[in-house]
């Protein structure tokens, strides 16, 4: 990993668009993450642009910087409007060419662990979640589960964060780690969640759909487990 970097790098927490235990290297970013992040960049970036990766060892990747801001930077609306447009594509993908299972089965089984192992903090909630435990709030995710799913090739984590945008108006996508065939309404319910009322109308707009509250709440609700 140094080879990658530079054994003479500064290293820095000091960037913006970039979640988890990340560092800014010089012209790259160090980032503690699994091999599931590695193999969704690796599959990803044959569709859509993502960060290079130039090193991965341990747990920990090595990310070449893309020099762009992420839409957390650009007015909401605007923002919106990007993300509506990059979603859409991203969802267009054919569901039976990803190989990341992200199905309502398979992400419940995930929040059960992550409670089980006290990875939950309902310090983080949402405020309409806060006073609840996470044992609670699993049982409430578990209860009001969609019967049905609008599969498509979900990002996971989809929020103005996660977005570069270039000068050029070109995207770049990152922290893909929960990337799998999902609902589209995962992807809707954190963008909607991020973006406020005007600017989620723009999204929708651009994204060329009208979601379900209900399915969007419930979404929402799945997140406080990650």
């Amino acid at each position: 990993m140094l080879r990658a970097v530079g054994v003479d790098a500064v290293w820095s927490r000091d960037h913006e668009g970039l979640s988890g235990d990340v560092w800014r290297v010089g012209s790259s970013y160090v980032k503690r993450a699994g091999v599931d992040e590695r193999d969704r960049l690796l599959w990803l970036g044959e569709h859509f642009e993502v960060p290079e990766i130039r090193a991965f060892a341990d747990d920990w990747l090595v990310l070449a910087d893309v020099g762009a801001p992420s839409l957390a930077a650009v007015d909401p609306v605007p923002a919106g409007t990007v993300m509506g447009e990059v979603l859409r594509s991203l969802h267009a993908l054919p569901v039976a060419s990803c190989p990341f299972d992200a199905r309502v089965a398979v992400v419940l089984e995930k929040a059960r662990r992550n409670v089980e192992a006290g990875l939950v903090d309902p310090d983080d909630f949402d405020d309409d979640h806060r006073g609840a435990t996470p044992q609670e709030l699993l049982d409430r995710l578990i209860a009001t589960a969609p019967e049905d799913e609008d599969l498509v090739v979900a990002h996971g984590d989809f929020c103005p964060p996660n977005v570069l945008l270039r000068p050029d108006g070109s995207t770049v996508l990152i922290d893909v780690s929960r990337l799998g065939v999902s609902d589209r309404h995962r992807d809707i319910a954190l963008a909607h969640r991020e973006l406020g009322e005007e600017a989620s109308a723009a999204f929708d707009r651009a994204y060329g759909l009208v979601p379900r509250p209900e399915t969007l709440a419930w979404y929402r609700l799945l997140d406080e487990f990650f």
